[in-house]
């Protein structure tokens, strides 16, 4: 069994022009650590235009795991952040999890190819 490992991934997207974190920020950035071992988001960080928010979102994810499919952190999300930058938020979770199963995947292509 693997030991923890914690991995930071990220996904960035651009905010709605308009909007107070837009004017901020203009991009919108998600920064999860992940524990590799059983795929557990440990922390998030994200730059919204409030710390609330901001704390909203890690509350939202932090505690569950990344998976194949996002569409259930998704979801959470979708459920209770009624706010404008609710498609960066998706769009860069999306991000992460495709950045989180690439390294997945060669993290598999280099266990396959050690020698024994």
């Amino acid at each position: 069994m693997m030991d923890s490992k914690i991995v930071l991934f990220s996904g960035y997207a651009r905010l709605p022009s308009g909007t107070v974190a837009a004017e901020l920020h203009g991009i919108m950035g998600l920064v999860i650590l992940v524990d590799i071992k059983d795929g557990a988001i440990v922390d998030v960080e994200c730059t919204l235009s409030t710390r609330l928010a901001e704390k909203f979102i890690a509350s939202i994810l932090v505690g569950k795991r990344l998976t194949s499919d996002p569409a259930d952190l998704i979801e959470a999300i979708n459920d209770v952040y009624q706010g404008a930058a609710k498609k960066a938020i998706v769009t860069s979770l999306r991000i992460v999890v495709d950045k989180y199963q690439a390294y997945l995947a060669e993290l598999h292509k280099q266990r396959v190819h050690q020698p024994a």
